[in-house]
């Protein structure tokens, strides 16, 4: 069959190779001038696979009140005059209860193991390199959060981590996912990309992709400003800008912008460094080692389609991480980004089936896009191919 994906970031790019994999004809369209330039560009770098939590969950609902008037708060809340926010918003409240998270962040660990198995395979199968750290992800909780049992004691965290040692007073505890991973998304977008085109993917860049063409219960096609690209199925890999082209056909994707910040900057002192990937707990930050380069990433703010770069949320990222590791990287090139994730209100993706039998979904992935990239990538492919995929969502 031949089949057209709709976006090469981490999730479409991994989406092309499965198929290709399967024995389809693959072609790929962005609207950027390469490859992971949008979302896969500047994340945490984490696989966070056994660290799956949605950010629906109880007491977050109080916590967004309080920091609706912080402009450097971890989760901020910008209210518009967008029905599709206030929905969007709705929806997460309905997902803040106990039940609801504890069902949510099962299906989110199911689906980032089998990921993570994915992902294994194919760096074995093909050696592609991405910075890859594999020392698992730490937890660290620090202003006043209580120890509780299972937790890592302060001393426990400073072993698995050295560079912990100066702020272990600051420690209350931590926890240790150990099979989870970190690594650079983009490097492996661009590094899956070229296996991709060495084996037969056709990509096109610089594409705007203005629609679906479709008759009756069919998509026809796909409507660009360069001409109208057919094929036999179709595969949405948008991430935020997805419900855009989904809306026109009556799907109503339950998907909103949540653009997030991350800091890079080089490693100053290898001593003072962490090595180990890592999770601010307090601040929702993530922390990541790529080679010589220190990756923090984090925070969450809704305000539409909006990319600007806020600096004071910026800065409070390189003022957090140079309090809790002075001399580690050098915040004078420190460079900056910011990036929309495509959340939905219960942190789960869209991926599968749609009311069309031609037309995929794989999409929505929030926070978690890198982490579940492989595992949603192969799930399609099964589905386009007529098999019963080996995970659910």
């Amino acid at each position: 069959m031949r089949i057209v994906v709709l976006g090469a970031g981490v999730v479409g790019v991994t989406c092309a190779w499965y198929l290709r994999q399967a024995g389809h004809e693959v072609q790929v369209l962005d609207r950027r001038e390469g490859p992971g330039l949008e979302t896969s560009f500047a994340n945490g770098g984490q696989i966070s696979a056994d660290h799956a939590a949605p950010w629906a969950k109880p007491g977050v609902p109080l916590q967004a009140l309080k920091w609706m008037t912080q402009e450097d708060a971890p989760l901020l809340f910008r209210l518009r005059a967008d029905p599709a926010q206030w929905r969007w918003g709705l929806q997460f409240l309905r997902n803040c209860t106990a039940e609801r998270f504890k069902e949510n962040a099962a299906r989110l660990q199911r689906l980032g193991r089998y990921s993570r198995a994915q992902l294994q395979d194919l760096r074995k199968d093909t050696g592609i390199q991405y910075d890859r750290v594999a020392r698992g992800i730490l937890v660290l909780y620090t202003e006043g959060r209580q120890f509780e049992p299972g937790m890592k004691t302060p001393d426990e965290c400073v072993a698995l981590e050295p560079a912990l040692a100066p702020m272990k007073h600051r420690l209350t505890g931590g926890r240790m996912y150990p099979e989870d991973e970190s690594g650079d998304a983009y490097k492996f977008t661009v590094g899956l990309a070229k296996l991709c085109e060495a084996n037969g993917v056709a990509f096109e860049f610089a594409v705007d992709i203005q629609g679906f063409s479709r008759e009756k219960e069919k998509i026809t096609g796909i409507r660009t400003s360069k001409a109208l690209v057919q094929a036999d199925a179709y595969v949405l890999a948008l991430g935020s800008y997805s419900p855009l082209l989904a809306r026109p056909l009556g799907i109503d994707l339950p998907i909103y912008p949540l653009k997030g910040y991350s800091v890079t900057m080089p490693v100053k002192d290898p001593a003072a460094a962490w090595t180990v990937s890592l999770s601010d707990e307090a601040h929702k930050l993530v922390l990541s080692r790529m080679g010589d380069r220190l990756r923090i990433a984090g925070t969450a703010e809704l305000n539409g389609y909006d990319t600007t770069i806020n600096t004071v949320r910026c800065e409070a990222i390189v003022k957090r991480v140079m309090e809790l590791f002075p001399g580690a990287g050098d915040p004078s090139k420190a460079t900056c980004w910011a990036g929309l994730r495509p959340a939905t209100p219960d942190n789960l993706p869209c991926v599968g089936r749609t009311k069309y039998p031609n037309l995929f979904l794989n999409t929505g992935h929030g926070t978690l896009g890198w982490t579940h990239a492989c595992g949603s990538g192969k799930l399609i492919a099964d589905l386009v191919s007529g098999r019963r995929p080996e995970v659910e969502t």
